[in-house]
């Protein structure tokens, strides 16, 4: 009987990404899986940590810490910390273990960050090309770089699922920055176009109207979905797609569009937080915009 591989797994970052890949390894099969936040020692980080108790992972007390004899590194930290997330563990980093950057940031920020650990670390340039939730650890990933096909059969192994991306390191990253770019703005679009409608009483007109011009969509569904997404997650979309303003420029665009999108999404999360838009998130889209318009209305009165 072949032995499986069950290597030593460390996570840079232990938020929702973190949590949700750690808890589907462990099922899996991984048993030594290691979480390192820099809000744990914080009363910030006491959800992180009773998360990590719950998933059998072991909390690192330090960057070096969680670095130490692991095999593989997944860093899923906020997309400005990245390259700081990678130095704070390179000192400590043993072995030349495989090293994950699964963040969402320009190609750019993810050559620097390969440059950082050569010599130190196998740097793989992966894009997260799905909700994290529900395939968790499953969910589709591209990967690039020339540690790249080196990777696959142990990530394979762990029951991760991944489409290699032929090029340099920065080649998965730019398919994610690029694609967010419609994702994401199609999401800010839903939000403006839908509560403008709601603030005009004409909901189910317009909602009537888009599907003249795309009728296999149901528009009802994607205006919950876009508005629920934006509202739990907006800041961080927000922080990903200044890193696709960055990407565009790197290319020589000017992202116009992408900025707007930077501010909705951003406006969005931050509405998103109260109570009054959370306790809709669960109804239809009608009720989310009245809750949302409501909302924006008390914002800019304060």
């Amino acid at each position: 009987m072949t032995r499986r591989n069950t290597p030593r797994v460390a996570l840079i970052g232990f938020g929702e990404a973190g949590q949700a890949i750690a808890s589907g390894l462990r099922e899996s099969g991984i048993e030594q899986i290691a979480a390192w936040d820099i809000l744990f020692p914080d009363s910030a980080g006491a959800n992180l940590k009773t998360a990590g108790e719950k998933f059998g992972v072991r909390l690192a007390s330090s960057a070096a810490d969680v670095a130490r004899d692991a095999d593989l590194i997944i860093s899923a930290v906020t997309a400005a910390s990245s390259l700081d997330a990678a130095r704070s563990v390179a000192p400590h980093i043993d072995g030349n273990p495989y090293y994950l950057d699964i963040n969402s940031v320009s190609p750019g920020r993810k050559i620097a960050t390969a440059a950082l650990l050569t010599g130190i670390a196998r740097y793989v340039d992966v894009a997260v090309v799905a909700p994290i939730h529900p395939a968790r650890h499953k969910t589709p990933l591209l990967i690039a770089g020339p540690h790249a096909k080196a990777v696959a059969p142990l990530l394979e192994e762990m029951e991760m699922t991944l489409k290699i991306v032929s090029g340099d390191i920065g080649k998965a990253a730019a398919i994610k920055m690029i694609r967010s770019v419609m994702i994401k703005g199609i999401e800010a679009l839903t939000l403006e176009c839908f509560l403008a409608a709601s603030r005009a009483d004409l909901l189910e007109e317009v909602t009537a109207s888009l599907k003249n011009n795309y009728p296999s969509l149901d528009w009802t569904e994607i205006a919950g979905y876009n508005i629920e997404r934006m509202a739990n997650h907006g800041e961080r979309r927000a922080a990903e797609m200044e890193e696709s303003a960055v990407t565009l420029r790197e290319l020589g665009l000017e992202p116009l569009m992408v900025e707007s999108t930077v501010k909705r999404q951003r406006e969005m999360g931050a509405l998103g937080k109260r109570d009054s838009v959370q306790s809709t998130l669960n109804d239809d889209h009608a009720a989310m915009l009245k809750a949302v318009g409501a909302a924006a209305d008390t914002k800019k009165k304060s």
